[in-house]
């Protein structure tokens, strides 16, 4: 039985990762007609709007406390500027650029874990993250030349998403899966609707919302529903199978967002940019079995 939970939750990986890419397709080709604000919030509109009605049917719902309510608006906005940074990336760049960009994240997560968590890390994977961080400027250099600031946008989205994650290990265990994704959903909205309300013809582009066109109204709706999917296979699939041996599996995402962003946009990675996708794909490989293999080790007695 166990066996069969590890594959179905690498089966539910394996699907995240070759979905989520479509929602980034998405969005880039809502392109500037919607505010890129109101773009993060319809998702998370969208995903509370498909799984809470679910989760109460199913009774998994309970009464958040106080310090529950902080984390899940401490996570929600995290992914909600994760989420608006990394949407306004893919307006100007190639799909598959972005993401390999965001894959440092799994280096920042390793580093925080050693300097906030007091997790140990040894040296052969700080000079791995250094490795995986140097095949990002690879990608960087690039698009910083032809795009100025916007090429660092993914990695503002590692960033925040390293911190999302630490915040969701303390909660993942918590609650039922799809419980989290619903608090998650309507935190982002508490935060989202008001800032949206007081920019409403600001003239600031990011945040001033407008009323879609009926192309962008059905982009939106389908956005919102890959979103709610991939992040539901990714919740089910970490509570069914260890994240050391889901982990590596994410990496297909850059194999699904470089195959539409050319069968949908044209776009396809230049020599150097495959070449830091490789040195990312590597070192995060290699981070992750060094930390399979130090779970592994046996904790000598004290």
């Amino acid at each position: 039985m166990s066996k069969d939970r590890t594959l179905f939750g690498i089966l539910l990986m394996v699907g995240f990762s070759l979905i989520a890419p479509l929602m980034d397709s998405f969005a880039k080709l809502i392109g500037d007609a919607v505010a890129v604000g109101q773009i993060a919030a319809t998702r998370f509109a969208v995903q509370s709007a498909l799984l809470l009605p679910l989760a109460i049917l199913m009774g998994w719902l309970h009464r958040p406390g106080g310090s529950e309510i902080g984390l899940h608006l401490a996570r929600s906005l995290l992914l909600m500027v994760a989420t608006a940074f990394f949407f306004t990336a893919v307006r100007y760049m190639p799909i598959a650029d972005a993401i390999a960009i965001f894959f440092v994240e799994p280096f920042i997560l390793t580093l925080l874990g050693g300097w906030l968590l007091g997790e140990q890390v040894g040296p052969r994977r700080y000079i791995a993250c250094a490795v995986g961080f140097g095949g990002a400027l690879l990608i960087i250099q690039p698009s910083f030349q032809e795009l100025g600031a916007v090429a660092f946008l993914p990695l503002v989205t590692a960033l925040c998403f390293a911190f999302y994650m630490i915040l969701t290990r303390r909660m993942a265990t918590r609650m039922h899966p799809i419980s989290l994704q619903v608090y998650t959903g309507l935190a982002a909205l508490l935060i989202a609707v008001p800032v949206l309300w007081a920019f409403n013809d600001s003239g600031v582009a990011p945040l001033d919302p407008v009323w879609p066109e009926a192309r962008e109204l059905k982009l939106l709706a389908a956005l919102g529903v890959v979103a709610t999917l991939s992040h539901v296979c990714i919740s089910f699939a970490l509570s069914l199978a260890p994240a050391s041996v889901l982990a590596p599996l994410q990496y297909i995402e850059i194999v699904g967002a470089t195959f539409l962003g050319y069968y949908i946009f044209g776009d396809l990675p230049d020599g150097l940019t495959f070449v830091g996708i490789a040195l990312i794909v590597g070192s995060g490989l290699y981070v992750f079995v060094r930390e399979r293999a130090l779970q592994r080790r046996p904790v000598p007695p004290v």
